[in-house]
């Protein structure tokens, strides 16, 4: 029956999107020149209202993006989207329901209030949904603090392709390198405005510059490639162009003729570009709706032992300059710095209001969502602290072992932790890289392999996730 009311949701949700845009598209454009998103968001709270909602909030996220790609030095793609979406979400008692939208026009504003009504009616009671309290929401916050808007002038396309073109052709002057498959620059910028009928409104607005190369190095089946990017809210921040396009191009290099390696148990060492992916692993396993459904192999681990006693990792949305900040969640409630894990040890879940309550804790101000979506729990910011070693350092220590650089492929179990994935990178004998290396599987068990980690001190602190490279003693390798 769930499944049933759920489809019957999304199709009318969907119905909503489709005929707004698909039918009155510019007079949709018309209507966004002339109403600003707090003006919309409140037009829609209203008649929600209006419409026999007890309780509604809005999210009206707009943004404007810029992309920029070339090839032999000349433009292959150049792509600018403007939109604005709308995310109405109404109570009735203890049902609720969702419905998004595109079009800031009056008369779709009525329809989508009528529909989400319409649809909360049909919907099951969830005892575990509504708004947060008011005396919970976020106040005061200094936007300003959090420096997340370039005010500096929009890149236009030409300079985005001039950056482009850079990036290319610093790869391109790599001996080895004959093309890259990508090479692109671009600006995104845009606006996100939160209210709710009990009282809370706030929003922020955040800037992207962003250039990306994809060096490719070979020929034939020979062929490898590799990456390099960037990506700030400032543009001064950026990288130059040239830099990115030639360690792209190195990387690339750096993966010719590729062995599998023997198979064993060897240590590994998660390169810095892939060891936020064994971090991000705990965060879903310590995520507060897979332990309300009991699907977490963290689950009874709560005030246990996760990581070693000299690591800790610690959410701080507040950080300036950095992607995952914000001063309040998709509820409305203040984001604050916080211990996941604190000296190896486990300190709590990450909540949203509805899993909170299924707990019988309170929010954690993680939640998150589109204007399509409900809220669900979300890790911004994190800083895994107390690696003291370079990276050199670990690949002496490793002694013989495989450095992973890249992986593909996923089989995790969540209940138990089991961990599966496929690996390429380079060996290592005695503390030196001899061969680059593809084609492998690497497996443990992530309770195991997070607590005989040992960290490095190479992480990147202006990435919203700050990891550095990883070593852990004793996993399986299958190669030949």
């Amino acid at each position: 029956m769930l499944a049933i009311m759920l489809k019957r949701a999304l199709a009318l949700c969907y119905r909503v999107y489709y005929l707004s845009y698909k039918i009155d598209g510019p007079k949709m454009m018309q209507a966004s020149k002339h109403d600003s998103s707090d003006d919309i968001a409140f037009q829609l709270l209203s008649a929600a209202k209006k419409a026999g909602a007890d309780d509604a909030d809005v999210l009206v996220a707009e943004g404007v993006s810029t992309n920029v790609e070339v090839r032999n030095a000349t433009l292959e793609l150049a792509e600018r989207s403007e939109g604005i979406d709308l995310g109405l979400r109404v109570f009735l008692g203890k049902k609720q329901a969702i419905v998004s939208g595109s079009d800031g026009r009056p008369e779709t504003i009525a329809a989508m209030a009528e529909r989400a009504i319409a649809m909360a009616k049909e919907a099951p009671d969830d005892p575990y949904c509504g708004l947060a309290q008011p005396e919970d929401f976020a106040k005061d916050w200094d936007i300003a603090a959090y420096d997340l808007y370039d005010s500096s002038e929009e890149p236009d396309a030409d300079h985005l392709q001039r950056e482009a073109c850079k990036l290319e052709a610093a790869a391109l002057e790599c001996k080895g390198i004959e093309q890259t498959s990508n090479a692109s620059a671009s600006y995104s910028k845009g606006a996100v405005f939160l209210v709710t009928s009990n009282g809370f409104s706030g929003s922020y607005r955040r800037t992207s510059h962003g250039l990306s190369c994809v060096a490719i190095a070979g020929t034939g089946l020979g062929m490898e490639r590799d990456y390099d990017y960037d990506d700030r809210i400032h543009g001064r921040d950026l990288r130059p162009a040239e830099e990115i396009g030639r360690r792209a191009a190195e990387r690339a290099l750096s993966r010719l003729n590729p062995e599998k390696p023997r198979s064993g148990v060897f240590p590994v060492l998660f390169d810095e570009r892939v060891a936020s992916s064994l971090i991000g692993h705990l965060i879903n396993a310590v995520n507060g709706a897979s332990v309300a459904r009991g699907s977490s192999w963290l689950r009874n681990h709560l005030n246990q032992q996760v990581l070693p006693a000299s690591l800790s990792l610690v959410e701080d949305p507040t950080r300036p300059r950095t992607g995952g900040s914000r001063p309040f969640d998709a509820e409305g409630l203040p984001k604050r710095p916080r211990h996941i894990v604190k000296d190896g040890i486990l300190q709590g879940w990450t909540l949203d209001l509805s899993s909170a309550r299924k707990l019988g804790m309170a929010s954690t101000g993680n939640a998150a969502r589109s204007a399509g979506s409900l809220p669900s729990p979300q890790v911004g910011n994190v800083t895994l602290g107390g690696g003291a070693k370079t990276r050199a350092e670990l690949l002496s220590d490793m002694g013989t072992g495989l450095l992973v650089t890249s992986m593909i492929g996923s089989t995790i179990n969540p209940n138990t932790g089991d961990y599966s994935r496929g690996a390429a990178g380079h060996w290592v004998e005695n503390g030196e890289i001899v061969s680059a290396v593809s084609e492998c599987t690497i497996a443990g068990n992530l309770k195991d392999m997070l607590l005989r980690m040992i960290a490095g001190n190479d992480a990147q602190v202006h990435l919203s996730r700050r990891v550095p490279s990883v070593l852990i003693e004793g996993m399986r390798i299958a190669g030949q």
